[in-house]
């Protein structure tokens, strides 16, 4: 089974990667699979350390509220 996980862009870095925080933790992520611009503060679903997706910002707080429910059981 594979997972996308939803992440929120908070800094730019070079060569098309980006560092996002996932739930409080912090990772480099690709965005060479992705056409839309990003904007810090962005929701995107990253797999595999690639943002495959950008998000709605409603639905990706509702995806990480679900998220937070997963982990805390």
């Amino acid at each position: 089974m594979c997972l996308a996980i939803p992440a929120i862009v908070c800094e730019f870095l070079e060569n098309k990667r980006v560092m996002v925080d996932i739930t409080g933790v912090k990772r480099e992520a690709d965005t060479s699979l992705l056409e839309d611009q990003l904007e810090i503060g962005d929701y995107v679903l990253i797999h595999t350390g690639f943002i495959i997706a950008k998000l709605d910002p409603k639905q990706a707080q509702e995806d990480l509220k679900l998220w937070d429910e997963i982990l805390s059981s």
